[in-house]
């Protein structure tokens, strides 16, 4: 099982605002387990913090704002998505001002500095929300759409489309997390010339200069208002016919706009707070559609905060009807577990499948069987004792006992055809022959019974 990751040490990057152009200094720090992101004003009195979530998201208008309380901070997606391509859970982020430092208008800087101060592993498991069925975000007024689908890993596809004869239609792709450094990481953000007075004018992009941008120039105007604006930008006056890309450094890739709306996906789609297995669609995204999918995610891991784990029917169990009948002294009519589809150093997943042959049906009820919540909670015991046993030693002269049950609750009721699927994890090590677990009773998607229980291990033979 994957463990949740931080930071091993600190590290801090310096540079000017994109949109107040004032000097900033913004630190990251390694955070304690089921952290997130969060974001720390140190230049404000009480240094207030602020969640990395979507629902923390105020504006998109040309980057990513969060605030809580009346406290702002901005241009915070490149960080964000190097920390999530890297796979790091939990972090601290200080910074003494309204927005991150732009830097050289991508996520290389933060990406070259997390490898420097390297990764590390925390003990708690890492939560990740499985994508299980097709979820669609759409713009009908845009045409922006972002979907995702069921994928064993978390994969974006990006297309993108300007009304514009230098910038037309492009697509980006990352297929591993792994090659963001290499990718998608020196992806700069770009702008339009015709809309960079609008936006001087809305008070934004005070810092915005050709270090920190890619600037495309597609709509030829007159060299007045083309010397004049490049006054404003604070460049040397050029050929109004030339029309282009117009920046200090050469693009990276044809496609590197395309590859810099994959990078802001990422990085809008950190604020959901969970790593994700799923592939992503984006059609035409921005941060606006980022944001709103965002918050459609955060809806839906709120209804599944516990996710059932994935069973496919056609795989090999870890362990088959006779496997358990060696570890375990329960023979019919109480042995309750079919098979196990899953197992690790602390949780294990389990089968059973409910028929209407139960000898328990005959009195529970006849005209109604429902399967008592005592057999639940003893099947998900022996779920548990078999993650136990496994780990020990002739696990056969050893027997597992109740001695505690709590926090008990009953969701759904069980009856005949359904198949349950056993959830359980050990809550701290196993100590002195004494082990605590949590467990977890799906059908289907849904929880039909969840109990913390305490169990003794006895050699008895």
């Amino acid at each position: 099982m994957l463990k949740q990751q931080t930071l091993k040490g600190s590290f801090t990057l310096n540079g000017k605002g994109l949109h107040t152009g004032v000097k900033l200094t913004v630190t990251f720090n390694p955070a304690p387990e089921h952290h997130g992101y969060k974001i720390q004003r140190i230049d404000l009195d009480d240094q207030p913090v602020i969640d990395a979530v979507a629902e923390n998201v105020v504006d998109t208008t040309r980057g990513t704002v969060l605030a809580k309380n009346g406290v702002k901070v901005s241009t915070v997606e490149h960080a964000l998505a190097a920390l999530y391509a890297a796979g790091i859970d939990n972090c601290l982020i200080q910074v003494n001002g309204p927005e991150f430092p732009i830097l050289d208008g991508s996520a290389k800087a933060y990406v070259e500095c997390i490898k420097r101060v390297g990764i590390e592993e925390q003990a708690a498991p890492k939560d990740y929300y499985i994508i299980k069925s097709k979820i669609e975000f759409r713009d009908e007024t845009t045409g922006s759409s972002i979907i995702v689908l069921p994928d064993d890993k978390f994969s974006v596809n990006t297309l993108i489309s300007y009304d514009s004869k230098i910038l037309t239609n492009q697509y980006a792709t990352l297929e591993n997390m792994e090659d963001f450094p290499t990718e998608i990481a020196s992806a700069r953000t770009f702008v339009f010339v015709r809309e960079i007075e609008p936006l001087l004018n809305a008070g934004l992009i005070k810092g915005g200069d050709l270090d920190n941008a890619i600037v495309i120039y597609e709509k030829q105007m007159t060299q007045d208002n083309f010397d004049k604006l490049a006054d404003v930008m604070g460049v040397p006056h050029m050929d109004a016919a030339n029309l282009g890309y117009i920046n200090h450094i050469p693009l990276v890739w044809p496609n590197e706009p395309a590859r810099h709306k994959l990078l802001d996906i990422i990085g809008d789609l950190a604020l959901t707070g969970k790593p994700i297995k799923g592939r992503i669609i984006a059609t035409r995204p921005g941060h606006t559609i980022n944001n709103k999918f965002a918050r459609q995610l955060r809806k839906e891991i709120r209804q599944h905060e516990i996710q059932a784990p994935v069973y496919n029917c056609n795989e090999a169990p870890v362990m088959d009807v006779n496997r358990i009948r060696e570890l375990l002294p329960h023979r019919y009519p109480f042995q309750l577990v079919d098979k196990v589809i899953a197992i690790g150093a602390n949780h294990i997943v389990g089968v059973k499948n409910v028929t209407s042959n139960e000898p328990f049906f005959q009195g529970h009820f006849p005209q109604e069987p429902v399967m008592p919540g005592v057999l639940q909670i003893e099947a998900m015991a022996q779920v548990g004792g078999l993650l136990v046993l496994n780990s020990i030693d002739e696990p056969e002269k050893y027997s597992t006992y109740f001695l505690k049950i709590d926090n008990v609750k009953f969701r759904q009721k069980v009856v005949p055809g359904d198949t349950l699927i056993f959830r359980v994890e050990l809550m701290a090590p196993i100590r002195r022959g004494i082990s605590t677990m949590k467990g977890y009773i799906f059908v289907g998607e849904k929880i039909v019974c969840e109990a913390e229980f305490m169990a003794q291990i006895v050699k008895n033979k």
